[in-house]
């Protein structure tokens, strides 16, 4: 079993720990990519079972690739006895599933529906969440979200360990006081999202600031 140790290819005072991630083990690749990749936004994802209940559950490797088409990731590995996760076999049936976002006021609904239930629970009922049904999806949704993007499957990537399902957002929900007064731009005193860091650290994007790249012309001078 290899290391971090024996994979750490060189190091000196002057220069970076190099690590050869080929030579690593699952896990230890899992922790160094999750601790400096980061923070992650949080999707708390809402599927339908089989039996006809919601299902929720936070994902963490989750991101926007495109928006022409609009598209958004999750990277949903299986769990540590080898099972397909509910919300991956919700998601293979019914080819659909919901982003919602998270900030403060949802981190608990968020905790309670990561907690390792049975496939027959409904979790966001367990989290006593208030939710309503999709315009054009048949899961729900949750309105105290701040936005929440309704998805179709638009392909899915399979890995051993790991799988990546792209979904293409064909309907957004979003908070009214989240938007400027031009409803063009997240208002940046009310939308605080939560994202991942690593193991139990969050951070919370409530200290915006403005960065302005300098003049081309000014760095030719």
């Amino acid at each position: 079993m290899s290391t971090l140790c024996d994979a750490l290819v060189t190091v000196t005072e002057s220069t970076a720990m190099e690590f050869d991630l080929t030579a690593l083990e699952p896990m230890d690749r899992y922790r160094l990519l999750t601790n400096f990749v980061g923070p992650r936004p949080i999707a708390l994802v809402t599927t339908r079972s089989a039996n006809g209940h919601s299902n929720g559950a936070p994902m963490s490797f989750f991101n926007v690739f495109s928006h022409d088409p609009a598209i958004v990731a999750l990277g949903i590995q299986p769990r540590l006895n080898g099972q397909e996760k509910d919300t991956v076999a919700n998601i293979r049936r019914t080819n659909e599933f919901t982003v919602n976002m998270v900030d403060m006021p949802l981190a608990e609904t968020m905790l309670i529906c990561g907690l390792p239930v049975d496939a027959d629970t409904d979790e966001l009922a367990l989290a006593q969440a208030e939710t309503a049904h999709g315009a054009q999806v048949d899961c729900v949704y949750l309105p105290a979200s701040p936005c929440a993007m309704e998805c179709r499957v638009e392909r899915i990537i399979e890995y051993p360990r790991r799988v990546i399902i792209l979904g293409e957002v064909v309907h957004m929900h979003i908070r009214p006081d989240c938007l400027d007064e031009q409803q063009r731009y997240v208002n940046p005193e009310v939308y605080h999202p939560i994202a991942r860091l690593h193991a139990d650290n969050y951070i919370v994007s409530d200290q915006q600031f403005v960065l302005k790249a300098p003049a081309l012309a000014d760095l030719k001078k």
